[in-house]
């Protein structure tokens, strides 16, 4: 591809960091050393990623929930506030709260007394396949009771990120067409899940549906969970989609660190990326790599 690569400021859009020391990450323990997520269960510390992000010009990033302790979701926030970082790391907090919960109007209080918090992450990933679920039911989105919390999101000013699959586009489109007034970003894709050639109609339609309200945007980021032996061709396939669908406006780069180290290097990662962005203009680049971020994440 013709073009200049970009070579501006980054704002990684969706990262983590644990400490395993802390016993607050039930998902992490547990597992051998023959486990694909072995290494996941380590350490995933500021030091650790400034190491990664500083090479490649990462000058902010978003923390996004990392399946804290449920019993204290505000407590991932409490502990992201005491790490000493670099400015512009960590500069806001997707935090977690199940809308379903009984005490879930108090925890978005919670989460508003922190300023990082700008936006909240429910986990709703069904699947028809239950091997490839994360939630074990598909209607939330169409509850009246977890509606009415997602309604107090305007109050707070908060963002809701959208882990789904492509089998739960329909009802997520009536969602977001109801909450206009509120800003959702999907997460990693938006998960082209089922890689033959009717799971990936079935994304790519999906993108124009959701791409179609303009209170959705998209963050391009660990597109290796559903592509483990990519090529930079299936990567670069998945990347012109998303844009071609949201365009740079509503389309941020993001990392998933440390999970898509499963599958990619973070150098490797952003290679990739700045290789299949070169075609854009530079304001269509520094778009994608910082300013859909900056403006949908509210950041300074």
């Amino acid at each position: 591809m013709t073009g200049q690569r970009y070579n501006g400021p980054i704002i990684d859009a969706h990262h983590h960091f644990w400490d395993l020391r802390l016993g607050k990450h039930g998902w992490l323990k547990g597992g051998d050393s023959a486990d694909e997520l072995a290494p996941l269960r380590q350490n995933h510390l500021v030091a650790d990623y400034e190491a990664l992000a500083a090479p490649q010009n990462i000058v902010a990033s978003v923390h996004v929930e990392a399946n804290w302790d449920p019993a204290d979701p505000a407590g991932e926030s409490r502990w992201l506030d005491t790490l000493q970082r670099s400015p512009g790391i960590a500069a806001r907090y997707v935090a977690h709260a199940a809308l379903l919960d009984p005490g879930a109007e108090r925890l978005l209080e919670a989460h508003a007394a922190n300023g990082r918090v700008v936006g909240i992450r429910e986990i709703l990933s069904w699947h028809p396949d239950p091997a490839k679920r994360r939630m074990p039911d598909n209607d939330r989105m169409d509850d009246p009771r977890w509606r009415a919390n997602l309604a107090r999101f305007r109050e707070h000013g908060f963002s809701f990120d959208l882990l789904i699959t492509p089998h739960q586009f329909e009802s997520t489109r009536r969602l977001v067409a109801d909450f206009p007034d509120i800003a959702f970003i999907l997460n990693h894709c938006a998960s082209p899940i089922d890689r033959d050639a009717e799971g990936m109609k079935r994304w790519r339609d999906g993108l124009g549906l959701l791409a179609a309200a303009p209170n959705v945007a998209i963050k391009i980021s660990d597109p290796v969970a559903y592509d483990p032996q990519w090529t930079r061709e299936s990567l670069g396939e998945v990347i012109d989609a998303c844009i071609g669908a949201f365009g740079p406006e509503r389309s941020m780069f993001a990392t998933d660190h440390p999970v898509a180290g499963l599958h990619i290097g973070f150098a490797e990662w952003v290679d990739v990326f700045k290789d299949a962005t070169r075609g854009f203009s530079a304001e269509e680049q520094a778009a994608l790599f910082e300013g859909s971020a900056r403006r949908w994440y509210r950041m300074a």
